[in-house]
């Protein structure tokens, strides 16, 4: 399970030891004391959930018979082929091409940096990723539906209680309308504690002549257009684990300690979304969900089991920084498997998913399920091949694809993938990435996205999915619980003048709250028209008489 206690523990460290961190420190300040780097040390029993108690196993067979687990030992020499082919060993990424990855100039640094988070706990437990996994098979299968969200890229400055309740609630507020429309399961997975690094079209920036390295994230350098903020600084991955590992302590808390109830479901609205078209919307079918648990009460159904005072929540981030990556990775004492333990999702990006490249060979042999951002620009052959060294055994859950090209192109290339995929006999997630695909300039200069343009393409990739046959399994949005104006259009008409009033991002523009739940609504209805279809197409029941 995700931000919810297991009772069956057999971890010798306990939750509480990942998120004890008081204080994070100023930037050029590690958490703890840095140390020369080592060898990874063995790991035993260090996972807190017990293993899959009805894993869903594929009827395909393995294309190779998976090895013996490997007996606990020191991770930089112990290779498997865990998940794949070949050998693999949580460092056989360094023998392959790495793009996107910074150039530090102190390399001792980095090592005496990388050696303090090799002996740092797991931010996340591999049971947890495990249970993830479980749910994103349903969501293959057609009986749950995925909701990812959070931050472009987190923050160091924007790191506070605040920003992280209202990203979490609004997440909460979506999950509600597309589970009402949808009657399925939500399975709400955030982009947080994590989601940090950046890939960069570029290596350098240019302004007013002067050329300086890009900004790759807060865990590599500082967004301030000086020569000292851009030199990437190996401390500050330091300051990411924190950050992380406070994020998830705090989202740990939201989900568990009665603020995910669902008889708080009318009290999760923004106070700036309190009188617009969509909070009026919200608060109706938040009454109607309150006559419904009232509903239960008087019949006796009690409303205080687990499932209804608190929610499954899951992080994930984009496997970018490969030595960062490297350095929480563990050997799962349960299952014999590795496990990137800084989330329990992790995707590869548009510009790192090469064949050959260093970031499919790492999360190749990592146990997470996976994500795959997908454009216009991906050969169907080539996803294939992606897919069968990610999920040889092809393992519902495993492999997540998620689709970001604009609406135009969700028309004419999705259904070429979708068939390739189903034609290799390949059973995976889709879901939609609206918000890359439509990233545009505005007049002023600053980048948007507008909100038409995102209502488009979940559109296509909804008509694609129903021409298809197949299952729209889930969105992946970039958005915020903040009530910035970043991208434009929505119910409330935030215009291309509006954009410099509250634009914060760091990166890319996000959703706002607003925003995020209108096209929550416009989802929700669409699940809701699929259901009814569904159910109209069952074969009809004779009735038998006695």
């Amino acid at each position: 399970m995700a931000l919810t206690s297991s009772s069956g523990s057999t971890s010798i460290i306990p939750t509480k030891s990942i998120i004890q961190i008081n204080q994070i420190l100023p930037i050029n300040q590690p958490c703890l004391p840095t140390k020369p780097r080592s060898k990874l040390q063995s790991i035993s029993a260090v996972h807190a959930a017990d293993p899959a108690k009805n894993p869903i196993i594929s009827e395909k067979p393995a294309k190779q018979q998976q090895q013996q687990p490997p007996k606990a030992t020191t991770a930089a020499t112990t290779t498997t082929t865990n998940v794949g082919s070949g050998k693999w060993s949580p460092e056989s990424w360094k023998s392959k091409k790495a793009l996107q990855l910074p150039e530090y100039p102190d390399q001792e640094e980095l090592q005496s940096v990388l050696g303090t988070l090799d002996s740092f706990p797991p931010i996340v437990f591999a049971g947890e990723a495990r249970n993830l996994e479980e749910r994103l098979a349903e969501a293959a299968l057609g009986n749950a539906f995925l909701l990812q969200g959070g931050d472009c890229a987190e923050s160091f400055k924007e790191f506070n209680a605040n920003n992280i309740r209202d990203t979490f609630r609004i997440l909460l507020q979506m999950g509600a309308v597309l589970m009402f429309g949808g009657q399925m399961p939500v399975i709400k997975v955030g982009r947080m504690a994590g989601q940090f690094a950046k890939p960069r079209s570029d290596p350098f920036e240019e302004k007013n002549g002067v050329k300086l390295p890009s900004y790759r994230g807060d865990n590599v350098n500082g967004d301030a257009f000086t020569e000292k903020a851009r030199i990437p600084d190996p401390q500050r991955l330091i300051r990411a684990y924190c950050q992380s590992a406070a994020t998830l302590n705090l989202l740990r808390a939201f989900a568990t300690g009665g603020y995910a109830s669902m008889q708080r479901v009318t009290q999760w609205n923004l106070d700036f979304t309190e009188h617009s078209e969509q909070g009026d919307r919200y608060r109706e079918l938040a009454s109607r969900v309150d006559e419904a648990l009232g509903f239960m009460s008087a019949a006796g159904l009690t409303v205080d089991h687990p499932i209804m005072t608190t929610t499954e929540f899951w992080t994930s981030h984009e496997c970018l920084l490969l030595p960062y990556e490297q350095s929480l990775t563990r050997l799962d004492s349960t299952s014999g498997l590795y496990y990137d333990c800084s989330a329990h999702m992790l995707w590869a990006g548009e510009r790192t998913r090469q064949l050959d490249g260093a970031h499919v060979e790492f999360l190749r042999g990592i146990a997470n399920p996976l994500g795959i951002k997908v454009s216009d620009k991906m050969d169907p052959n080539e996803l294939v091949k992606l897919i069968e060294i990610l999920n040889p055994q092809n393992k519902p859950g495993r492999i997540t694809i998620i689709t970001r090209m604009g609406a135009e192109n969700m028309r004419v290339k999705l259904p070429h993938l979708i068939r390739a995929v189903r034609g290799a006999g390949h059973i995976v997630t889709w879901v939609s990435d609206p918000m890359h695909g439509n990233t545009i300039k505005a007049p002023c200069g600053l980048k948007t996205r507008p909100f038409d343009a995102i209502r488009a393409e979940v559109r296509a990739f909804f008509d694609v999915h129903e021409q298809e046959g197949s299952h729209p399994g889930g969105v992946h949005l970039e958005m915020t619980g903040q009530n910035v104006t970043e991208c434009i259009g929505g119910s409330r008409n935030v215009t291309f003048d509006d954009l410099s009033s509250r634009y914060h991002t760091h990166c890319d523009p996000r959703l706002n709250a607003s925003q995020a739940l209108e096209l929550a609504f416009i989802i929700a209805e669409r699940l809701r028209k699929r259901r009814i279809k569904s159910q109209q197409s069952l074969p009809s029941r004779p009735v038998e008489w006695n």
